[in-house]
């Protein structure tokens, strides 16, 4: 992956054609810095490269390194701050090339365990007016025994290119955790909303039934005892809410652990959790994309918790297969009371009908209810493959 200067031109475009390619594979901002700086070092044949964040506060908020051991990086001590020619990068966001950094007026030093460095080249990492960080290189590998043959202006260009390149990938990732945050944050104000609505609702009853029950223990032991199995049944109902609020949280294992296993982790709960009989099965199908599998996850907790809360079946299936063109089929069958649907829509009472068919139309699905009175509720959601 080295590009030599005079080499063959080919080879050194495939070479910046693999770097951006890698920058792109990930997402997190830690995994884009550390590939943008091992692409850098590989590139421009270095024996060190860093890429420094900066901070608000003269310092850098994340500091990769690459060429240097875990070891000496520990020994070497705190983050850097933003002096010398680190400075120069970010204030100034102009490259700088030096055939001995340790000659430059600018330079302050290093601590004692800091590898020594000589010819040095760096460029700002900018996204338009915006520095995002500080990209350098220092050492570069002479094919010759003479020693250090210094980079070039071919080496600057090459590392204009993945800079820029590098500025994309890292807004990019900088885009991605926000919106991960976002979620988050909307994941948080949804379940604070079903707290309040419902299951402070259930224990705003339970006091006044408690108080009730309390003032007729003397004078009506009869009608008491009454209250407190009234008391029971809205306990019940209270922890069914506490338990729905969770379980529909969006799992960190959907992220890590994909559909299939959050799905049957999550059914495998809500069997335990209720009387109803409640199964998984899924045939064949593979990681499909997120935004897929989040819908779809999505959809079947809706189905189910309609099923459990509502429809009094005794058993639900929830089945996941993979379809022949590609993609797959959701099925979440359950025996209970069914309902018309059409009647639902005119008494305004969508059962969470709409946001199903939203989360399937979003990523190119289609959502099927069929359900009568008395003949249960089967809801299908098929996604296209890639």
């Amino acid at each position: 992956m080295n590009a030599v200067p005079g080499g063959d031109p080919g080879a050194g475009l495939a070479s910046v054609s693999s770097a951006l390619l890698d920058m792109n594979r990930h997402l997190e901002v830690r995994d884009v810095l550390q590939t943008i700086v091992v692409s850098a070092r590989q590139l421009l044949d270095a024996e060190y490269a860093a890429l420094g964040v900066p901070d608000d506060h003269g310092g850098f908020a994340q500091f990769v390194v690459d060429g240097v051991s875990e070891e000496q990086w520990k020994a070497i001590g705190p983050l850097p701050r933003q002096h010398g020619i680190l400075a120069a990068m970010l204030k100034d966001a102009t490259p700088q090339r030096l055939a001995d950094v340790r000659q430059d007026p600018r330079f302050e030093g290093w601590p004692a365990a800091h590898p020594d460095m000589s010819d040095f080249i760096g460029l700002p990492v900018a996204d338009g007016d915006d520095v995002l960080g500080a990209l350098f290189l220092a050492n570069k590998r002479c094919p010759k025994p003479e020693g250090s043959c210094g980079f070039t202006s071919q080496d600057e260009d090459l590392l204009g290119i993945l800079a820029q390149h590098a500025a994309i990938a890292l807004t990019n990732a900088r885009l991605y955790e926000r919106s991960r945050e976002l979620t988050i944050a909307g994941e948080r104000a949804r379940l604070a909303n079903e707290l309040h609505d419902a299951v402070a609702q259930k224990l705003f009853s339970l006091r006044l039934t408690a108080q009730a029950a309390a003032a007729l223990v003397d004078r009506d032991p009869a009608r008491a005892r009454t209250e407190l199995h009234q008391i029971a049944a809205l306990a019940a109902e209270a922890a069914d809410e506490l338990r729905a609020a969770v379980v529909e949280l969006r799992p960190a294992a959907l992220d890590e652990d994909g559909l299939i296993a959050t799905l049957r982790t999550q059914i495998q709960v809500l069997d335990r959790a209720h009387t109803a009989r409640v199964t998984f099965a899924a045939h064949g199908v593979r990681a499909l994309p997120a935004a897929q599998e989040e819908a779809l996850l999505r959809v079947a907790q809706e189905a189910l918790h309609n099923a459990l809360r509502h429809s009094g079946a005794e058993r639900v299936d929830v089945t996941l297969t993979r379809l022949e063109a590609g993609g797959a089929l959701l099925r979440v069958a359950d025996d209970g009371g069914g309902f018309d649907p059409t009647a639902v829509r005119r008494a305004g009472r969508h059962l969470g009908l709409v946001s199903m068919r939203d989360r399937a139309g979003g990523v190119g699905g289609r959502l099927r209810v069929d359900s009568a009175p008395g003949k249960g509720t089967l809801i299908e959601m098929e996604v296209p493959g890639g």
